[in-house]
């Protein structure tokens, strides 16, 4: 015969959930104009099975509770799934809405006396359950969200900024040098360049966000002429000012375009934060199992205590916070690296300037 427990329950599981949604829209912001509340909407499917958990009527072979566990994990997934749909709900309202749904089951089960022990753990058992469950399924179906929007987002800016960057490329061509409108296009194409690199940062750190490592494609590489390629192309924009000092044919196996970003990233960062008008040097060094790449910048040194959060994604220095960006080139920037299996770091004194050091393995795996 069934428990009594489970008796009452089955006898009040509409008054349950009445219950349960008047609070639901009282008390959880998300839920107040929402036309259908998916947790009533596979409530009772969740009572049903709460039933069956309570009574003793009921024989579950080791094959029918593997069963229902599998049931009532569908149900707080499928609670979590549709609950991350709406943008304006938090993992914290999810969370509260299982919260009432204990409390009013309680309320009205212990109306006349109080639920025994065993019937009060299998209650609140279940419900830890499902919230575990929806709570997962809520983070994980964000997350998947959160990336196809940054993937749609940056594809679409991309189109937009290629038809402009192949404009602007049109032009400078066409122009003659030493015409005034030279300097216009060429400011032009830094500012394309800076958005290119803004948008691939931007979808680089959602992807290390939701655990997903970055592509790389490695094959041979000679970073000496790695370094003076892109020394070519930052003259271009910023001027004679790039000094490099390299040993000659300097091989590892790597990301040619990935590593490409990170020297990008450190220059432009000396650039913008080094004193005016003074050398940028890049040293490229090799040993018998490492390769290490300087980069140095005169200047004001950067503040040890800032120091610490330099390579943290969307975390700035006091003296880069008028600056456009992210925040994320140098959490990009380490992020490579380290999947290059190399080490970035910092060193920066009074007098002596800023140096980031980029060490590498001969070999990278």
């Amino acid at each position: 015969m069934p428990s009594q427990t489970s008796d009452r329950l089955k006898q009040n599981a509409e008054r349950i959930m009445q219950l349960w949604e008047a609070r639901a829209r009282d008390e959880v912001s998300a839920a107040m104009h929402q036309n259908s509340l998916v947790l009533q909407n596979s409530l009772p499917r969740y009572l049903a099975q709460l039933i069956n958990d309570l009574s003793t009527g009921i024989y579950r072979t080791p094959a029918r509770i593997e069963a229902d566990d599998l049931e009532s994990t569908r149900i707080g997934k499928h609670h979590g799934q549709e609950r991350a749909g709406y943008a304006d709900y938090s993992i914290n309202q999810l969370i509260l809405e299982y919260h009432i749904l204990r409390q009013v089951i309680f309320q009205v089960l212990e109306a006349d006396e109080p639920l025994g022990v065993r019937d009060r753990d299998i209650i609140i058992g279940s419900i830890e359950q499902a919230v575990n469950d929806a709570a997962s399924e809520f983070s994980k179906t964000l997350q998947d969200i959160q990336e196809l929007f940054m993937v749609t987002l940056t594809h679409d800016l991309r189109n937009s900024i290629n038809v402009v960057k192949m404009g602007t490329q049109l032009m400078l061509r066409r122009l003659e040098e030493g015409d005034s409108h030279v300097g216009v296009a060429t400011r032009m194409m830094g500012a394309i360049e800076r958005l290119n690199v803004m948008i691939q940062n931007l979808l680089d750190a959602s992807r290390l966000r939701a655990g997903y490592g970055l592509k790389l494609d490695l094959a041979e590489c000679r970073l000496d002429l790695l370094v003076q390629d892109v020394v070519e192309d930052l003259r271009f924009i910023h001027g004679d000012r790039f000094i490099v000092a390299s040993d000659p044919d300097v091989r590892s196996h790597c990301s040619r375009k990935e590593l490409r970003r990170v020297i990008e990233n450190i220059a432009v960062n000396a650039v913008k934060y080094g004193a005016p008008a003074t050398p940028i040097t890049l040293t490229l060094r090799q040993t018998e199992t490492q390769i290490s790449l300087t980069i140095h910048n005169e200047g004001t040194p950067i503040a040890l205590s800032a120091q610490s959060i330099l390579f943290q994604q969307f975390r700035r220095t006091i003296a880069a916070e008028e600056q456009t960006g992210w925040g994320l080139g140098l959490f990009v920037a380490k992020s490579i690296t380290e999947a290059h299996q190399g080490t970035i770091e910092v060193e920066s004194a009074e007098g002596e300037g800023t140096s980031f050091i980029i060490k590498l393995p001969k070999i990278a795996c």
